[in-house]
């Protein structure tokens, strides 16, 4: 890109006054992951910086989505591992809780983790954190009015927008006189149970209506899952979806997969949901009912509009993360094309060094390595591609495949139920991408993803020392798999001829 066309593509679209100097080099709108991170790079590169937030800091993440979901996990599992304790030589006894307990241990958590998204912390850091709502006013200015001080208006280089996303409530008839919960509202609503709900609806089978299905079972609520599609997880495998299916039932969750819901019904105290099945009608009775139908990008309220900034699903963005004008960024569950906290802070990463540096050198954002988990029992972590996308795509590839139930610390575990499964390329040690169902699947999955990103094959994987008896041998072992698949067959065949003439001599 020459220099005239890097001065031209800099001048945001429209007839705007541009200020003659700036309050500040950036101003990030959304103290969620991606917008803490991006405030955070300003701030350590000595760049002025603004973080603008009208809710809680740590986003949905910390306050309605990874951490009191993974605390809810850890309850729901260790009540579940008490029911089944013969598996480890000990008798099996039914738990005794306080609903209202757990509830409080997961607020618990979510105060302990809270201070690494502080406002204080990162005022430490060298960040102007505001609370108020900001409007995108022009290219380079933001007018933020809250409940501290009276509305101002900031003049800035370069913004980040970082809104996040929220859940997505589908237009149910009925649903709002029924009454529903999200995976943000549960925390606050169910806190005040002394009991999980006795019968509850889940409508959505992703990640997060299977997580949470599967540990209200293991709590005591009888659950049903519905889901329109014919299976849940559908993006994943079909065999890897099959055994979500059957952790989900062994849980006690009742699934009802292929089912449309029609409406939702309140007569006197009871509620119920009509759900359709090859035009068979089904009510269900219900004391709460959890949409997890998944989520939407937050678009509106902040400026878009007026800026004429596209909407598509998502933010619009160029391959740098720049929006309709060069100097407004997107990163997140707002730019998409993941919704994980993950990716938003790495999206952050580029969002930021190209807002602040873009005029020196521009970095395409990379996506070619994203891992990501659903967090049932068993776990499922994958990634790059599994077997689907690959057909999908046309691309060739090879299946090399380990059973867990053949790994040492599985046994030891009694946790043996899943594999590994690694996609490479047809006659070379490649990966393209693995899938992970097991135990601590998650922590198991990062040598992949640092194998994919830095082009290690799995003969360096067979190579490295894995410590025994550990589950990260399922990796060496898928690895040394796939050696034995293609194990140099001719010279195998002189190194037996070599060994018997030496057994002669």
């Amino acid at each position: 890109m020459s220099i005239f066309q890097r001065l031209f593509e800099s001048r945001p679209h429209g007839n705007w006054q541009k200020p003659r100097t700036f309050d500040r080099n950036l101003i990030v709108i959304g103290a969620g992951a991606a917008g803490l991170v991006s405030a955070y790079i300003a701030a350590t590169v000595k760049a002025r910086v603004s973080l603008v937030e009208s809710g809680q800091m740590g986003g949905d993440c910390l306050n309605y989505g990874c951490v009191p979901s993974k605390a809810l996990i850890k309850s729901a599992s260790i009540a579940y591992q008490m029911r089944h304790a013969d598996r480890y030589g000990l008798s099996p006894v039914a738990p005794q809780f306080s609903f209202r307990t757990i509830m409080q241990r997961i607020e618990t958590i979510i105060a302990r983790i809270e201070p690494h998204d502080s406002p204080e912390r990162y005022r430490a850091l060298g960040v102007d954190v505001i609370r108020g709502h900001a409007r995108i006013i022009d290219p380079w200015r933001v007018e933020i009015t809250g409940p501290e001080q009276a509305p101002r208006t900031l003049t800035t280089r370069s913004i980040i927008i970082a809104a996040g996303a929220r859940p997505f409530v589908p237009d149910l008839p009925g649903l709002e006189d029924g009454g529903y919960v999200t995976s943000n509202t549960l925390w606050h609503d169910f806190a005040r149970l002394d009991q999980p709900p006795p019968r509850l609806v889940v409508l959505g089978g992703g990640p997060i209506g299977c997580e949470l299905a599967q540990s209200f079972a293991r709590l005591g609520s009888h659950v049903t899952l519905v889901e329109v599609l014919p299976r849940v997880l559908i993006r994943e495998d079909p065999e890897v979806a099959d055994m979500a299916r059957q952790a989900l039932l062994d849980s006690g969750v009742e699934l009802l997969t292929s089912h449309r819901p029609l409406r939702c019904e309140r007569r006197g105290e009871h509620r119920q949901i009509i759900v359709e099945n090859a035009s068979e009608e089904t009510i269900i009775e219900f004391d709460a009912l959890l949409c997890a139908t998944g989520r939407s990008p937050r678009l509106t309220g902040y400026g878009l509009e007026e800026l004429g900034i596209k909407t598509e699903h998502t933010i619009v963005t160029d391959n740098y993360l720049r929006t309709l004008h060069p100097n407004i960024f997107a990163a997140g569950d707002v730019a998409g094309p993941y919704q994980f906290t993950h990716v938003a802070a790495h999206q952050a990463w580029y969002a930021t060094v190209n807002a602040l540096f873009g005029n020196l050198k521009l970095f395409r954002v990379d996506y070619s390595v994203i891992p990501w988990t659903t967090f049932i029992d068993p776990e499922i972590a994958r990634v790059g591609m599994n077997e689907q996308d690959a057909a999908a795509q046309d691309i060739p590839y090879e299946v090399t495949r380990y059973e867990l139930s053949e790994l040492d610390r599985a046994i030891t575990d009694s946790s043996t139920q899943g594999f590994v499964k690694v996609l490479t390329v047809p006659g070379r040690d490649r990966i393209l991408g693995a899938t992970i169902v097991g135990s601590h699947a998650c922590d198991l999955l990062p040598e992949f993803v640092l194998a994919m990103k830095h082009g290690i094959g799995l003969n360096k994987i067979l190579a490295t020392i894995h410590t025994y008896p550990t589950l990260s041998e399922a990796s060496k072992y898928a690895a040394g798999q796939w050696k034995r698949a293609h194990a140099p067959r001719r010279l195998l065949a002189l190194a037996q001829r070599y060994h018997a003439w030496r057994r002669q001599r």
